[in-house]
This record gives structure tokens, C-alpha cells and sequence, in this order.
């Protein structure tokens, strides 16, 4: 997708320096970026118009939403003369979309926005639009339908809906996997409101109505809180006694990202046989095998018994969590030896979490690791068989004592090793304060000389331990992307999104892949990108909240150019030989002023991410950067470097926006001055024209000169009308301009400064140079 040329955006992020830390607290955090904030219905139904209102922050000049399925499209409202209605956008969706949450953006002068989920069901769907926080004023529903509503802040929000005697409803809540803050209580009561069944941990409602009837639904947060971030879209479906409802869609973990494996098929799934619970009558399967089952009843156990030789060595892996349940496998296998009345087990492997490839934020708060979970508690290991016979593996969910739901289903895959993995990308950040995570929500929207580095995390799969190459295509023009590598044996990589400064206007939904060599074949992956449902300026008032998003657009502003750009004063390979230091001069191309003399850089990349921090002027245009290749002990090879670092900027805001209010506001004034200076002349004109009338002794000639009088008159009117209208547009226009001018005085805002990829050659050293 290409949009109309003009120049470039950013996308900023968050790292830790903690020199910076404490002299930050007085500045903001991170350039502006464009975030869509709500949208209000959150979706519709498949084949039907909606009409939703959004918010947004940091976004002007809206030129269009985009979604992630091109089923379905977006037109501006248009009022009655045509002109398009703010923030109110009429959305068709196709009969062909599928069901499900799609992503959805809006494109302006900063680039593409962060994304918002949008749901697109198969049920009629209406919007709340009247308080129904009273039973006397409940809002009635139809079975079989969606309500689209806003939680109401220290409330209780009331709907009713009618039931036959018998009849089974299902009662569902979409909040958190919409990307809504709400955690939502659900309560069915009868018609005086009398609670009947409760349900506060996310789960839905089953009810049968014990008589016919009007019922109660009442929806609430947890904690009482609300307000236009705690939407929610509330669902009545009717079933038969034995008929299995699915949940509400909601939004991808960011741990799903590493299943399934490559190539999976469901041709040979068999279905876990109950009862398994015991070794006597263990489910017995042959290796190797696929196998759906369920954690279901509560402290469900399953046992499988195969048969296995001394030095096999198999691959278990359990999907349930990235299946979208809250569970925790746990995988026992042991061996079995004697007969069944003189059994001798031994344990040969306990399988449990897959571990995160990044270590991970703690506690959100003090920065040690990103907050992005890629780890999951499914399982993922090795089982090596240490003698002949029979075998029983176990498994099961830790925490299900309580666990009461048939939904919570696994995957049990026993397998000789298919070595392969799995990437995911993140914008990486620094901690610019302490607990300031406000880059993590933040879209790949570029200014003209920015580059973002986006951490790249692996899950190795099966024993795979080769290098992993990292790429992104279908860029934006003007846009380029490097990756640097994730090394062998390795879990984590970088890869840099660069945009000329000169880059034009654009968007593209860019393809993510990694390739590595496996068993002597190249292999490509496609991946992921993660990005935070919301900005979180203090940490400890919320926790980040990430998922996987449904596409990986990356977007060119064209208004602005980032701060300060940093690059090697030539783009070429830069040679040294190992064991000696390599001095790459630097290029600091400064666009505003900054706040300190200096800045201090660090390098990412494999063989040099060791290196010494340095200093580079932040008033001069150039700086030297020395690496010792000796004391990194680089081996010989190709390598891409870049570094990185923070400083503060004194950023203004949208300047064009000024100099555009100012040429309205000038015009708004030579307007009003015109149409005043037109109606005093109307104004002398109508008292001379009433004078004259005054004199005029025929009565005939007097007729007509009161009718030229009335008619200056009406055209007088008409001129004060219009003047009061000028001078109203004219402190409309003023407004508009103070307030441009305020969002545009400079401020200190402390950012992420990347440099520009810098590749380099390490080669070996000669004998002549070794003596």
C-alpha cells in the first residue's frame, strides 16, 4: 500500500540508562507518537455498515482507518453539507470476512497509529447509547445478540433479556482480549435483580432459566473502575443442553507466537480416552503420536502408556496455554518394570515450563528485561530413554483442582526432533524513567533519519542450535531494514528499521521472516510482532499488557525529521584486522537544540555488544567511535553493528500546524475588516436612503423609496450577520493558533537515539603480523 508523498515519522521505544534516570524525572518521556485510543462499537456483524466514533491522541490530518483484512473498509461520515463528521467513520464489513478480531489503524500526519482491536461476529450487534445503571432503566436485549457498551465508573451497568422455562443461555463478556481495561464481574439475577449465578474471574455464564420470564444481567469491573477505556461487548447465545458454546474471540498471547511448529498437520490427531486417570487404565498409544485431550474434570490427570527402546530419544510438547487457556502443564514420564501386581517406576523426565528466551521484566517497575512474556507454561522438552519396555507419561494442568471448564483442551505431541523455531519482534526500549513504559504501545510510525530497533526473541525447537537470519521486506520507499543476526546457541537478536530523510510519505504491511540452515536446507519462518494494548507512564499504577499483533505495518510520516540522526561517516564495510582497534568516524546530524553537552553511546551487535560505552558531542557534528577487537576477542567474520544511546531534545510539536494557523488566522481578520468595512458603507447607505425617503413629498416616489430602504436594510442585516459570524471565526482562528503555538514551543523530551547500521569485516591476521 503506498500513500501520497511528503517526508517522514518515528516510532520510539525504551531501554535502560540509568545515568540518564534521575536527570529525566523533569522531562517527558518519548516523541509523540499516533495512537488510536477506542472505538466505539468495537466491531459488527459480518455483511452489514457500522457506524463507530473513535479517539485518538496524537494524531492529525486523519486521512483513513485501515484494517488488517481488506474485507473490510472504512469511508469518513459525511454531515448534511457534505463535509466529513470528526471521528466518525462508517465501516463496511464484507459477508466474506472471517469471524474473529482484526486489527484496525488509522493513518495521519505522524504515520499509522497504534492498533485497536475490532471484533467481526455472526450475531446482530447494537450499541448502548442510554445510562442503564439503575434496574428501573436496564437495557433490553435480544437473545442471540451482541450489546457494544462502555463501563460506567463506580456503577453497575443493567440489562434484561426474556427466557422460556428451560431454556439454556450462554452469558459472555469480551474486555481484556479486546484490548479493554476492564476485568469484568458478570451476574444473571431474576427480575427483582436478585443474584442467581456470579462469575469474576473472566469466565462466561451458563444458565438454564429455572421459569419463564424476564432475567437480569448486571456487568461491572472488578474494582469499580470505569470510563471510555473499560469498553466491553457483552453476548446472549442460546444452546442445547449438550451443545458446546465457543467463547468471545479474543486477541493472541504473546507467547502463542511459537505455535504451532512448521508443517503441522491434523491428519493424525487422536482424541484423549477417558477415563485415563490411573495407571490401570492408562491410555495406551504408539510413538510417535498426536493427541487432542482436555483437562477437564477439575485435578484431571491424563496418562498415556507406550512402549520405548534404551537410547531413543523423543521430543513432548504440550500446546495449551498457547491455545488460549489459563493453564500450566506438567509432563511426568516414567518407566515401568515387572508386572502389573510388582510395578517399578522410575522417573525419567518431568517436563513443565518453556522458558522465556529474554529474561523478562520482574515486577514492571525497576527495569531488568522486557515485559514481554515469550516463554509460555505449556511444555516443550526432551525425553531420553535410558532402558527398554514400557513407559507412562502423565500429564496435566498444576493449578486445575479448581478448574471446572471442558474449554480447557492441550495438545500432546510426542515426536522424534524436527530441530526448527519460532522468532517474535518487539520495539526494544530503554527505561528513560523509572517505571515509564510509554514506548511500548507505540506503532512503527517513522520520521525522516530514525531507526528503531525492534528485539527479536527465538524459541528453539527440538535441539536446533544454528544461526538465525533475520529480515523484513515490503517496505515503505525510503525505508530499509538490517537485521542483526541471533547467533548460534543464541535466543535473541536486533533488527533495525531505517528511514531516509528524504524518505516520502508511505505505508506498507511489511513481511517478517528469519531463515537458518537445518539439516543442510535453508529454512524460512515467518514472524511475529508484539506491541502493548496501552502507553504506561508509571508502572505502578499498571502492568503492561502486550499481545500479538494480526499484521506488521510500517509507516512514513512525511512531516517531520527525528532530532538528531548518527551515522558512519561513510557507508562502505568498514576492515580491521582481529586483534586490532577499528576507528569509525561518526556523523551527528543535529535538527534541533538538545538539552547537555553530550550523550553516551552503547553498541548492539554480535561481537561487539561488549564494547565500551563512549561519549559523542551532542553540539559538534562529529565524533570518532573506537573498538577494540582485541579486548571484545571478535573473531574473524562479517558484521552488523550499530549504536544507541538517549538524549534530550527540545522537541516542538508540529510547527507546519502553526504557520497554518497563522495564515488562517490573518485571513479570518482581512475577512472580518472586509465584510465590516462593507457594512458600515450598507449601513451609511441605508441612512441616506431614509433621509431621502423622509423628504420625498410623492406619495408614489415615497413607496419606492421605502421599499429601497427595506431592502438596504435586509442587506444590512444580512452584513451584520455575516460580520458576526467573521468576528466569531476570527477568535476561533486566534484559539486555534494559541493553541498550536502552545503544543509547539519546544519542550525537553528525553528519546531513544539509534545510529544507522554499520557493517564491518573482521579479517584474520597474518603470520607477518602475528610475528
Amino acid at each position: 500500500m503506498r500513500l501520497k508523498t511528503l517526508s517522514t515519522t518515528s516510532f520510539m521505544v525504551l531501554l535502560c540508562v540509568a545515568a540518564l534516570a534521575s536527570d529525566a524525572v523533569a522531562q517527558s518521556v518519548c516523541l509523540p507518537s499516533p495512537r488510536l485510543l477506542t472505538t466505539m462499537p468495537m466491531g459488527g456483524q459480518a455483511g452489514t455498515d457500522v457506524e463507530i466514533t473513535i479517539t485518538c491522541q496524537n494524531v492529525d490530518d486523519p486521512e483513513e482507518l485501515i484494517f488488517s483484512h481488506p474485507s473490510i473498509t472504512a469511508t469518513p461520515k459525511l454531515n448534511d453539507k457534505g463535509l466529513p463528521v470528526e471521528n466518525q467513520y462508517i465501516v463496511k464489513i464484507g459477508e466474506d470476512c472471517p469471524a474473529g478480531i482484526h486489527d484496525v489503524r488509522i493513518m495521519s500526519r505522524l504515520g499509522i497509529s497504534s492498533a485497536r482491536a475490532f471484533n467481526v461476529g455472526t450475531l446482530p450487534e447494537v450499541t448502548r447509547t442510554k445510562p442503564n445503571i439503575t434496574l428501573a432503566n436496564a437495557m433490553a436485549l435480544d437473545l442471540n445478540s451482541i450489546c457494544n457498551a462502555t463501563m460506567t465508573n463506580r456503577q453497575v451497568d443493567y440489562f434484561t433479556f426474556e427466557a422460556a422455562k428451560g431454556q439454556r443461555i450462554v452469558v459472555d463478556c469480551a474486555a481484556g482480549g479486546i484490548d479493554s481495561k476492564l476485568t469484568p464481574v458478570l451476574i444473571v439475577a431474576d427480575a427483582a435483580g436478585n443474584d442467581l449465578n456470579v462469575e469474576r474471574r473472566g469466565g462466561a455464564i451458563d444458565f438454564t432459566a429455572p421459569e419463564a420470564g424476564k432475567y437480569v444481567v448486571k456487568v461491572h469491573d472488578l474494582t469499580f473502575n470505569g470510563g471510555a477505556t473499560y469498553f466491553y461487548r457483552l453476548a446472549l447465545q442460546t444452546a442445547q443442553p449438550e451443545q458446546s458454546v465457543p467463547r468471545l474471540p479474543a486477541t493472541s498471547t504473546v507467547s502463542s507466537f511459537s505455535w504451532p511448529p512448521a508443517n503441522l498437520s491434523n491428519d493424525s490427531i487422536i482424541a484423549e480416552a477417558e477415563p485415563n486417570k490411573l495407571s490401570s487404565n492408562a491410555m495406551k498409544v504408539d510413538l510417535p503420536c498426536d493427541i487432542s485431550g482436555s483437562f477437564f474434570p477439575a485435578a484431571d490427570v491424563d496418562v498415556f502408556e507406550f512402549t520405548a527402546k534404551k537410547g531413543e530419544v523423543w521430543w513432548v510438547e504440550v500446546a495449551s496455554e498457547r491455545l488460549g487457556r489459563p493453564t500450566d502443564a506438567n509432563v511426568i514420564v516414567q518407566h515401568v518394570a515387572g508386572d502389573s501386581e510388582n510395578e517399578t517406576i522410575t522417573d525419567v523426565a518431568e517436563l513443565t515450563d518453556i522458558t522465556h528466551p529474554i529474561k523478562v521484566s520482574r515486577n514492571h517497575y525497576s527495569y531488568d528485561g522486557p515485559p514481554y512474556h515469550a516463554g509460555s507454561p505449556d511444555v516443550l522438552g526432551k525425553v531420553e530413554i535410558k532402558q527398554d519396555s514400557i513407559h507412562r507419561l502423565q500429564v496435566l494442568d498444576l493449578f486445575g483442582g479448581t478448574r471446572n471448564d471442558p474449554s480447557n483442551i492441550y495438545r500432546l505431541i510426542i515426536r522424534k526432533a524436527k530441530p526448527d523455531f519460532a522468532v517474535i519482534a518487539w520495539a526494544l526500549h530503554m527505561e528513560l524513567r523509572n517505571g515509564d513504559r510509554n514506548a511500548l504501545s507505540k506503532p512503527l510510525a517513522l520520521r525522516g533519519g530514525y531507526t528503531i530497533p525492534l528485539e527479536v526473541a527465538a524459541i528453539r525447537r527440538d535441539g536446533f542450535n544454528g544461526d538465525i537470519n533475520l529480515q523484513l521486506t515490503n517496505l515503505p520507499d525510503g525505508v530499509t531494514a538490517t537485521g542483526l543476526k541471533i547467533p548460534a546457541g543464541q535466543t535473541r537478536g536486533i533488527l533495525l528499521v531505517t528511514a531516509d530523510e528524504s524518505a516520502p510519505r508511505g505505508l506498507s504491511f511489511a513481511e517478517f521472516t528469519a531463515s537458518a540452515t537445518i539439516d543442510g536446507a535453508e529454512v524460512t519462518r515467518h514472524g511475529h510482532l508484539a506491541a502493548h494494548r496501552w502507553p504506561v507512564t508509571n508502572a505502578r499504577s499498571e502492568i503492561p499488557a502486550p499481545r500479538l499483533m494480526a499484521s506488521f505495518p510500517v509507516s512514513v510520516g512525511g512531516s517531520e525529521a527525528t532530532p538528531i540522526t548518527i551515522a558512519a561517516a561513510e557507508d562502505k564495510v568498514w576492515e580491521v584486522t582481529a586483534g586490532e582497534k577499528l576507528t569509525i568516524p561518526l556523523v551527528q546530524t543535529r535538527r534541533c537544540e538538545f538539552s547537555g553537552p553530550k550523550m553516551k553511546l552503547k553498541t548492539y551487535g554480535h561481537g561487539f555488544d561488549a564494547a565500551a560505552a563512549f561519549d559523542v558531542p551532542l553540539t559538534a557534528d562529529t565524533s570518532d567511535a573506537v573498538l577494540d577487537t582485541a579486548a571484545l576477542k571478535t573473531a574473524p567474520g562479517e558484521y552488523t553493528i550499530a549504536f544507541y544511546g538517549s538524549a534530550v531534545a527540545k522537541y516542538a510539536y508540529n510547527l507546519p500546524a502553526v504557520q497554518a494557523a497563522e495564515v488562517a488566522a490573518e485571513a479570518a481578520k482581512q475577512k472580518a475588516a472586509e465584510i465590516k468595512a462593507e457594512t458600515k458603507a450598507a449601513a451609511d447607505a441605508v441612512a441616506l436612503l431614509a433621509d431621502a425617503a423622509t423628504q420625498t413629498e410623492d406619495e408614489e416616489a415615497a413607496t419606492a423609496r421605502s421599499a429601497e430602504v427595506e431592502a438596504a436594510k435586509t442587506h444590512l442585516t444580512e452584513l451584520e450577520a455575516r460580520q458576526k459570524a467573521a468576528d466569531k471565526e476570527v477568535v476561533a482562528t486566534e484559539a486555534r493558533l494559541k493553541q498550536a503555538q502552545s503544543r509547539s514551543n519546544p519542550k525537553d523530551i528525553v528519546d531513544i537515539v539509534v545510529s544507522k547500521p554499520v557493517r564491518i569485516r573482521v579479517t584474520p591476521k597474518t603470520e607477518t603480523a602475528a610475528k
